[in-house]
């Protein structure tokens, strides 16, 4: 692929986007995309994906101008934002976990994309924004619901109505990322975190996932018999014995995906 590649090590896949100067999601860079998350999405090596970026002016800094400008049609608008919307989901929805390793300028369609993703860990001068307004639009690969959800309905309209930048610290403080680091242990970090969560069962990882993520969408009573049904079903599996065995014998437990 041109735009996307990624490599794979320890059970995590760090997925890098590279479309110079600003990584700018173009369509051939969103259809690349989306083919390597089915591939590692089919892929049981892999636990745990970090989404990360090539270049030092910005991670990801939105979707491609030029075609943006071209949408002058509400059907063929509506189509293309569907269409990256879903990539957005499938990200959101691959059944293992993602790390946006930020580094730099993260707007617009970029901050879409991270915020699919399970976590986010920025670099100290990395930047966030949702700059669509400015253009005469909103953003449409997620921004204006997952944006929300994620730090509330005041913090979300201030960024997307005056479609300013806030730094790391700032969207720290609001919850917008995880963690903030220095610029250059940005992807160091993201790979001891996902190391802590790729020594846990695939089982277990992919239950906890899609009890949080379907729950969410529940009453709270779905939501509990949910989680008892995955909390039932993982008891049958070898991971769990696995793991009960290791705890009574006081060492790490080598849980094999079972």
């Amino acid at each position: 692929m041109a735009y996307v590649r990624y490599s794979i090590e320890n059970r995590i896949a760090t997925l890098v986007i590279e479309n110079p100067p600003v990584n700018a999601l173009s369509r051939e860079v969103m259809e690349e995309l989306d083919k390597a998350l089915d591939e590692l999405k089919d892929n049981d090596e892999v636990k745990v994906i970090i989404l990360a970026a090539a270049g030092q002016i910005a991670w990801i800094a939105g979707a491609d101008i030029n075609e943006i400008e071209k949408l002058n049609s509400k059907e063929e608008a509506y189509q293309v934002v569907k269409q990256a919307q879903s990539i957005a989901n499938k990200l959101e929805r691959l059944g293992k976990p993602s790390i946006a390793a930020i580094h730099s300028l993260c707007l617009g369609g970029g901050l879409e994309l991270a915020l699919a993703c399970t976590f986010r860990i920025a670099g100290d001068r990395a930047k966030f924004g949702q700059p669509e307004i400015n253009l005469g639009i909103i953003p449409g690969m997620g921004g204006t619901q997952r944006l929300t959800r994620l730090i509330g309905r005041a913090n979300a309209l201030r960024l997307i109505l005056t479609g300013e930048q806030i730094p790391a610290q700032e969207a720290y403080r609001i919850g917008l990322v995880d963690a903030v680091v220095p610029g250059d242990r940005v992807i160091m970090v993201s790979k001891d975190f996902a190391r802590r969560i790729a020594q846990k069962g695939l089982p277990s990882i992919r239950a906890a996932l899609k009890a949080v993520y379907e729950g969410e969408n529940m009453t709270l009573d779905e939501g509990l018999d949910l989680e008892a049904k995955l909390f039932a079903e993982l008891c049958e599996t070898e991971d769990k014995k696995e793991g009960i065995k290791a705890f009574k014998e006081k060492r790490r437990p080598v849980f094999k995906d079972r």
